[in-house]
């Protein structure tokens, strides 16, 4: 098969992007400024998402369905959706007559990538893979200087990719790029090997060595690190090394010629080369380190000019992830127009995808994940429906409950890759998977009929104010007033203490669970606002329509289950660097995660209805401060940690400079909230009087246990 030249396009491309999760913002800021290209339809399954994004981007039509796509006038398609999906839509999309833009893989097999080729060709329509990494600004010039013969012969190609993985951290394993082992590499791969099929051609021969392994979940089995050798069909070699939730990031491509040797540090967007000299040994040894240095402080000079003159608003975003972005869309969109072959075309999609099939060959699968199906049957008496059960609070929840002998309902998106706690409870049947949404009220009503007690721990979020209160707010209200319809005798909300001011002007009193709210939520962020407002909008169903509210807020909690940079403790600038919100002297209102579950146990199946419109502060006297809390996990796990007391006057004019910086650079920004930053400080102690004395709660307090636990490690 070769790289098709569709019939040139003339006029404005008007494009519908189909998906609007995450990935879709960055095409549409793109879009937005490439020429030629106008977006007329926003599409995704979730109707209420595109009609977020397209009020967002300003874009006229909306739909939840690729067929109604041509007859809103759209000529191409910018594709979004998961990994699995890419090779169905782009089908659909091609036969209904509208090229394609999809986002890395084009498929999930290199002869079904070479079929849709031979689809796009019959169709005379555009089909391009958004390789971006070929676009990145330090491997752009990389390529063009090979290609010139700066280096002579390319002989070797090695990469370096270890990189940090959010979900990893959280514990969400339900992600596509976990739910086999080879999935990572066709998630990760597609962005190296791409650069090396630009580099070195199509994979010839290839032998992986799996490093290290972890299993996620029982049969749930994911290889961390990766060694990989190949030759390339240009005779050169290729070594690979990747390292996936990694602490320190590290992304280079170093290519070593006959002439000399290039290397991309694609992390930091920097390059240099080393070439032969005439000088002799001594002198080039020199030159080679002070030219090499001289490229470095160049690059990183001008990474600097770009970030100050880009937050002046002097110059838009020069970042290497938009840049790279930005260049692979506006050369699809040229082509386009020109009739020319397109950058990324089918065929190069499937070398790169050859790559990633010779590199997973022969690994083993491992055991089949357990199956868990979603559950119509009615709830039992007595029933507990648990709103974030796969979380990091509501995995041990469900535990005590089901140590309590109550029967639980979780509420899940997806009934893939849940964790032990569900799977073993759905198998032995006191545990019913209930498939659904927050947003979805048909999946509510069917969620909470039957159920005697809801503990809601799913809340939502959002970046701005809209999203939090249409999650957070709205969400958790629909949620009560479905379960309050349904006869639901409990709803417990699980707030936080960030709904408090916490200052340092409280530090003389107790915080007893009747604290008011922070009078002043306009001082504060979205996230603590949205809490806020969601504990009055259930308080005044409480009061008006007798919903049996029990508001429960923890404070800092941690556990092994969660990444040890917690904001709580401070400001984590870097995964193992904290600025303190203050000094960090002041004992932390600490709380272990067990214990918060044990709790919410406890206040589930509490008695009566004593606690119903009350509040329960969920804080342990553990005698730790921020500071004691970073040197104790320095010395325990071994990690190079350090924790910087800065005060809060010191914070805050910091905090008012870059604000100064953001105006005059022309953006909207809200003037950095003193009142906030000195709640953030978590400054007074809490009693959690009502959780110990009505429900008999006995948190760990004791620094050395409470430790021992967050690290497993024995206590000194």
């Amino acid at each position: 098969m070769t790289e098709s030249t569709p019939m040139k396009k003339s006029g404005t491309t008007r494009v519908g992007v189909v998906g609007a999760g995450f990935i879709a913002d960055f095409h549409l800021e793109v879009l937005a400024q490439t020429p030629g290209a106008q977006v007329v339809a926003i599409c995704d399954t979730n109707e209420r998402r595109a009609e977020e994004t397209a009020r967002q981007w300003s874009v006229a039509h909306t739909t939840d369905a690729i067929a109604e796509l041509p007859a809103l006038g759209v000529d191409v398609v910018h594709l979004l959706t998961p990994p699995t999906t890419h090779a169905a839509l782009t089908r659909e999309c091609l036969e209904a007559g509208m090229g394609v833009f999809v986002e890395k893989p084009l498929a999930l097999e290199s002869g079904e990538a070479r079929e849709l080729g031979e689809l796009a060709d019959e169709k005379d329509l555009p089909l391009c893979v958004n390789h971006n990494a070929v676009h990145h600004p330090s491997f752009a010039p990389l390529l063009k200087r090979v290609k010139a013969g700066e280096i002579g012969q390319i002989e070797h190609v090695q990469v370096t990719l270890s990189v940090p993985l959010r979900q990893l951290d959280a514990h969400d394993y339900s992600h596509w790029m976990f739910q086999t082992p080879r999935n990572i590499v066709f998630e990760q791969g597609p962005h190296p090997f791409a650069q090396i099929t630009e580099l070195a051609g199509a994979v010839k021969e290839c032998e992986t060595s799996v490093l290290s392994t972890r299993e996620l979940n029982p049969g749930q089995v994911f290889h961390d690190r990766w060694m990989i050798s190949g030759v390339a069909e240009r005779g050169c070699t290729v070594e690979c090394y990747f390292a996936f939730g990694m602490g320190f990031t590290r992304s280079t491509i170093q290519v070593l010629g006959s002439d000399g040797s290039l290397q991309a540090d694609l992390f930091h967007n920097l390059l240099f080369a080393e070439t032969k000299s005439p000088w002799l040994d001594f002198w080039n040894s020199f030159l080679a380190g002070w030219k090499s240095g001289g490229a470095l402080r160049r690059d990183a000079l001008r990474g600097l000019g770009g970030y100050l003159t880009q937050t002046l608003g002097i110059a838009g975003r020069s970042d290497a992830f938009y840049v790279g972005m930005r260049d692979s869309i506006r050369a699809f969109h040229g082509a386009v127009r020109m009739g020319a072959a397109m950058p990324a075309g089918p065929e190069r999609g499937a070398q790169v995808l050859e790559w990633c099939e010779a590199a997973t060959a022969g690994i083993a699968e491992g055991p089949a994940a357990p199956a868990v199906t979603g559950t119509t049957e009615p709830a039992r008496p007595g029933e507990i429906l648990v709103l974030g059960a796969s979380g990091f609070i509501g995995r041990p929840t469900v535990a005590a409950l089901l140590e309590a002998d109550r029967p639980v309902t979780a509420l899940v998106r997806s009934t893939a890759c849940l964790p032990p706690v569900l799977v073993e409870g759905a198998a032995s049947g006191r545990v019913r998977i209930v498939e659904g949404d927050l947003n979805d009220a048909d999946s509510l009503g069917r969620a909470v009929t039957g159920i005697e007690t809801v503990i809601h721990l799913a809340t939502g979020g959002g970046d701005t104010w809209a999203e939090v209160e249409r999650a957070m707010v709205r969400g958790s209200e629909s949620l009560a007033r479905a379960a309050h319809a349904a006869g639901v005798k409990r709803f417990i909300y699980v707030s936080s203490v960030a709904a408090l001011y916490l200052g340092h002007d409280a530090k003389s009193r107790l915080i007893e669970d009747d604290e008011p709210l922070d009078p002043q939520p306009d001082a504060r962020p979205v996230y603590a606002r949205g809490k806020m407002a969601a504990e009055e909008a259930l308080l005044a169903l409480h009061r008006e329509e007798g919903l049996g509210l029990v508001i429960v807020r923890p404070g800092v909690v941690l556990g092994t289950d969660t990444p040890m940079q917690h904001s709580g403790i401070g400001l984590w600038v870097r995964d193992n660097h904290c600025v303190g919100w203050g000094l960090g002297d002041n004992h932390l209102p600490l709380v272990w995660v067990d214990d918060v579950a044990d709790a919410l146990c406890a206040a589930a199946t509490h008695e009566g209805n004593g606690l119903h419109g009350h509040t329960l502060n969920l804080c342990a006297r553990v005698p730790l401060s921020g500071q004691e809390v970073v040197a104790r996990l320095r010395e325990t796990t071994g990690r190079d940690l350090h924790f910087h007391p800065r005060s809060l006057a010191v914070s805050q004019a910091m905090e008012i400079g870059k604000w100064v910086v953001k105006v005059v650079g022309r953006k909207k920004a809200p003037f950095p909230s003193w009142r906030d930053l000195k709640s953030r400080a978590l400054v007074p102690p809490f009693s959690s009087r009502t959780a110990r004395e009505t429900l008999g709660w006995e948190p760990c307090e004791d620094a050395d246990e409470f430790m021992a636990r967050i690290t497993g490690q024995p206590p000194a």
